[in-house]
Parts: C-alpha cells; structure tokens; sequence
C-alpha cells in the first residue's frame, strides 16, 4: 500500500518535473525546499524525497549541506551527451522498429504532422519529444531507455534556447529529417532509420556547438 508521504512525494515530483521542462525553473536556479513545502501544504520530508526523485531523472543537481538547483550543463558536458545519443538513440530506434504496432505507427504520424502545423516553441518541445520517444518503445531495452529520457530531460532547457534562436522559419530541416525517419519506419528500414536518426542528432549536437551564448552560466548555482 502506498503511503501518504509517497503520494505527497511524487505530487510534488510531478509538478516540478513539469515545472523544469516548461522552462519555468531554469538551469542553475535554486530550489527552497521550505517555499515548496509551504507552497504544497507539506512538511520538508516528501519535498525532500521528490528532490531526490528529480535527481534520479536528471532534472536537480543536490549538494550535500547546502541545498538544491537545477541541473544546468556547460557546452562540453552537452556535447558529450548528444554523442552518447548518436551512438544509443539509433540503437534503440533499431530495435524497437520491428515491434512497433500500425497504432503507435498512425501516431507516430500524427506527431510529425502536428509538429509540422504548429509554431509554438512550447508545443513543438513537447511534441519531438512524444515523437522521438515514442518511436523507441518496442525496444525490449529498459536500461538504455531509461537512460535517454535521462538525457533528453537534462538537454531540454537548451534545446528550447535553441529552438527560439533559429525561429520556425528553419523548422523545415527538423521536419524534413522527421519525413525521411518516418519513411524509414513505415518500410521497417531499420539501417536507413538508424542513419538517419544519428545524421538528425549530430546535426542538433553541431549547431548548438555554434551557439556557445545558450550555456552561459546562470546566477545562483553552486559549485
């Protein structure tokens, strides 16, 4: 039976999980634990255990003795990540494209075409990301899995500082990436798929390299 203080817990989780990812918490800024608290009505022990929940999900940095921030990258610790991507990311996609049923397939589609008629930077981040991950769930690989949302939950505030910087007007790239992907998935083209795939994220990786101004460190991270 679940107790109390988890589901205060992963409320509190939920809500700054979503928080971060919208942006509404940047990298770098401080989380008070006793401001949450008060602001959910809870005592600092759930607050403390949601804390630790978003640290398992790459989403806060926790330093002992001195308190909570979230998780901010520099350029070369992003780097490093979108390399680790170009290599799993097209792994999991391969594997994953013989179980995908014709109904993740039609939504599968249904995302690229929503992308494409969308210009809201918020409902674009959202939507890649249901996309991308979503064409990896028929990879019996939970472990690798596990550890892409792990990256795309630490990458998000800069793929947003991204999007803004290049405007909708150079979407068309991502969406014609995305036509090519899907065409290799509807063929069940796992080689195509997977070069596709690693030419689509070293391509992100490459420009975001070009706009070293996103990792600028923010104020109030410690260490």
């Amino acid at each position: 039976m679940v107790s109390r203080g988890e589901v205060a817990s992963q409320r509190i989780a939920d809500s700054l999980h979503g928080a971060v990812l919208r942006g509404e918490l940047a990298p770098g800024e401080r989380i008070r634990q006793e401001e949450i608290a008060e602001q959910f009505g809870a005592s600092r022990l759930p607050v403390r255990e949601a804390l630790r929940i978003l640290e398992s999900e790459g989403l806060v940095t926790l330093k002992a003795n001195s308190g909570a921030w979230v998780s901010r990258l520099n350029l070369e610790e992003c780097v490093e990540i979108y390399k680790i991507r170009e290599r799993v990311e097209p792994m999991l996609l391969a594997e994953s494209i013989p179980n995908l049923t014709e109904e993740t397939i039609g939504r599968l589609e249904e995302l690229m075409h929503a992308i494409e008629d969308d210009e809201d930077i918020e409902k674009f981040l959202r939507l890649d990301r249901e996309f991308h991950l979503l064409s990896y769930a028929g990879a019996p690989m939970p472990s690798a899995q596990n550890m892409v949302v792990r990256f795309w939950n630490t990458t998000q505030q800069y793929r947003r500082a991204f999007a803004q910087i290049i405007g909708h007007n150079r979407r068309w790239i991502i969406e014609s990436e995305h036509k090519l992907l899907m065409e290799a998935i509807r063929r069940r083209d796992t080689e195509e798929a997977e070069r596709v795939l690693l030419g689509h994220i070293r391509r992100t990786r490459l420009e975001l390299a070009n706009h070293p101004g996103i990792f600028a460190t923010s104020e109030g991270q410690a260490g």
